[in-house]
């Protein structure tokens, strides 16, 4: 299955001066922290959440990375305030078994990171200790878990220097890979991930293919990205994550679009076909780090986020700095639907978030 359009057409795009991409991060962000200057407030679409919900904390690994890059004070402490205004705590406690509640934990570690308060990883550690002893390797039972939870026992591993942390993370990453939904969510063959058991074939998109969605790829892509930044290269499975990664960055580039962008279903770019720029984020962001850190082939990966990355500013960033064409919270390709210029989804933190990470990426290339 294969998509791939001319490279010759890329390899005329530039690589955006830093100034040039400073500016966007931050008219973007701005945007954000401008309609939203108290991060504890509470989010509300169809029933009220804490905001260090999942979606919050996707934004927040992206303020961290475009902190990292532009180290604005008021960044930082737009994040401490938020997990302050936690306690630095989860949706759930300690107990919960979400990844998607667990995700807050990495910006709480990177805050720790920066000045070390205890305070600060109690609780995510205390959870994540819980899970290594007590519970089994079933819970990321959908590929979104992925990222929400593996780059968490990353960090602890690092900070604490424990392999426990990268002993759990791989036990829970490979019973996702090889026994959910019967013999395992990804693909060996085509290198992509099902969403969730519901997408497994005989299930298949109206062009007969199989459903592989683009954002949910995009999730395991950056979490590949963000644990092999940080892993020990003497990891035992150190190596099967970087082949993972590699195989699927060449399986993503031969589905972009003329266009630069990537749509829902990658392998049926006619459901709900269009422009997407939470998926070609996370893609963007991961050829960017694979690009910069030697691993991916410049000549091939450079011309094809190039393309992404100017398509996404060109066409999705507003003058305010909202984002144009995020699809809506969901899981397959019907979710969040019309993606618009002008379409509001149901959370505008998230696709932020997955922008400014790759924005961020594309900045390192300089």
């Amino acid at each position: 299955m294969t998509f791939v359009f001319g490279a010759g057409v890329a390899e005329a795009q530039r690589l955006p001066a830093k100034k040039e991409l400073l500016r966007v991060l931050r008219r973007t962000n701005r945007y954000f922290m401008n309609k939203w200057p108290d991060p504890g407030k509470v989010v509300v679409t169809n029933k009220e959440r804490p905001s260090n919900l999942w979606t919050r904390a996707v934004y927040y690994e992206g303020l961290m990375a475009l902190y990292a890059i532009d180290p604005q004070k008021e960044y930082y402490d737009y994040a401490v305030d938020w997990g302050e205004k936690h306690r630095w705590g989860l949706w759930g406690g300690t107990a919960t078994k979400s990844a998607d509640n667990q995700c807050c934990g990495q910006t709480y570690i990177d805050l720790y990171q920066v000045d070390k308060k205890e305070d600060r990883i109690r609780d995510i550690k205390a959870c994540m200790d819980r899970v290594i002893e007590k519970e089994g390797n079933e819970a990321w039972s959908w590929i979104d878990a992925i990222q929400m939870a593996m780059p968490v026992f990353a960090r602890l591993g690092v900070v604490y220097r424990e392999q426990k942390y990268f002993d759990k993370m791989y036990a829970l990453y490979a019973f996702t890979k090889n026994n959910h939904g019967g013999r395992g969510l990804y693909n060996r063959g085509e290198h992509l991930w099902w969403r969730d058991k519901d997408f497994v074939p005989p299930y298949k998109e109206p062009n007969g293919n199989d459903c592989y969605w683009s954002r949910g790829n995009g999730w395991v892509f950056a979490a590949l990205v963000r644990v092999l930044d940080i892993l020990p290269e003497s990891d035992p499975h150190y190596k099967e994550y970087l082949q993972d990664f590699t195989d699927m960055a060449d399986a993503l580039i031969k589905v972009q679009q003329p266009g630069g962008l990537w749509t829902v279903s990658l392998h049926d770019p006619g459901h709900y076909g269009g422009k997407e720029i939470s998926g070609s984020s996370l893609f963007t962001y991961g050829f960017a780090w694979g690009v910069r850190k030697g691993i991916l082939d410049r000549r091939r990966y450079l011309p094809a986020l190039l393309r992404a990355w100017n398509a996404m500013v060109s066409d999705a960033v507003h003058k305010n700095g909202f984002l144009g064409y995020v699809q809506g919270t969901g899981k397959e390709p019907k979710d969040g639907q019309p993606v618009g210029y002008s379409s509001v989804p149901d959370f505008e933190d998230y696709g932020l978030g997955c922008f400014l990470l790759a924005g961020s990426e594309v900045y390192r290339l300089r």
